[in-house]
């Protein structure tokens, strides 16, 4: 029953959103009572430049992640009936070998960050809710950064190229599943990133390029090493943006050193643009 399964898998992904959306809230809600019981209720304004608050909104993620794998364990093996990490895709192709697969996949992650940062310079736009979350503290940013890293791309694939992909695919085949799949990932972006029209194109080109892997190879491994190596490299830039911005302003009362001055400011334009991508 090829659509009872994409039935089951389109609830999947909405529960999955809807704990996201969620749980955070539910996470940070202790310290917002302690507050508003201290200082009275807080104001729109207010509650988005409280730096805990914010950090609470991140950590909250972590057990969002976790009830999703939860959930997606119970729905893939049947309670044991079934393998979880072969039944999802997680399994590599006969043909490379894992060595030129993930080669391969380094690759289209550097081609993607090339097309990110070209795309966002071109386009422009405002700084969009993670810019914001992520200036606000440096706990903000360690967290978004180790859960883009850790977490995101685990979750991200099981529920978009695993659960939902899988099942469009034995109903639709490849190229509605490939569309379907692309459209709903880059979907649920577009609220993060809704002033910065630059950075949703580049979601939208990743998610294609992510979900085209897994058609084509027939395997969970290729969309998750690119999504991996995506987002790794971006947090890595989120860490140190601000140690960037420190010996930039160190760099402005120095006497520049030629050529050193060009290549400073072409690095710090990747840095800005490529932390929007996350």
């Amino acid at each position: 029953m090829p659509w009872l399964e994409v039935v089951i898998a389109f609830l999947f992904w909405v529960l999955s959103v809807f704990l996201l959306a969620v749980i955070p809230v539910v996470v940070a809600l202790p310290y917002l009572i302690s507050q508003w019981s201290k200082f009275g209720p807080p104001t729109p304004e207010a509650l988005m430049e409280d730096k805990q608050l914010l950090f609470w909104s991140v950590v909250g993620i972590v057990p969002a992640h976790l009830l999703t794998i939860a959930v997606a364990w119970v729905l893939i093996t049947r309670i044991r009936r079934r393998p979880f990490w072969k039944t999802l895709g997680f399994e590599w192709p006969k043909h490379p070998s894992p060595a030129v697969i993930s080669l391969v996949c380094l690759g289209l992650s550097l081609v993607l960050l090339a097309i990110g940062w070209a795309v966002t310079t071109l386009l422009g736009g405002g700084k969009t809710q993670l810019d914001l979350l992520v200036e606000s503290s440096m706990g903000a940013r360690i967290a978004t950064a180790l859960l883009a890293t850790f977490t995101a791309p685990l979750v991200e694939e099981l529920v978009y190229r695993g659960v939902l992909y899988s099942a469009l695919e034995q109903a639709t085949g490849k190229v509605i599943g490939v569309i379907v799949v692309t459209m709903l990932f880059a979907g649920v972006h577009v609220f993060q990133y809704l002033n910065n029209p630059g950075v949703i194109l580049v979601i939208t080109i990743l998610s294609l390029t992510l979900t085209m892997a897994r058609a084509y190879t027939g395997s969970l491994w290729p969309p998750f090493i690119i999504h991996l190596i995506f987002n790794g490299i971006q947090s890595t830039f989120i860490i140190l943006a601000p140690f960037i911005e420190k010996f930039q302003k160190t760099e402005e009362v120095a006497p520049a050193t030629p050529g050193f001055d060009v290549a400073f400011h072409f690095v710090q334009s990747i840095f800005i643009h490529v932390c929007r991508m996350t």
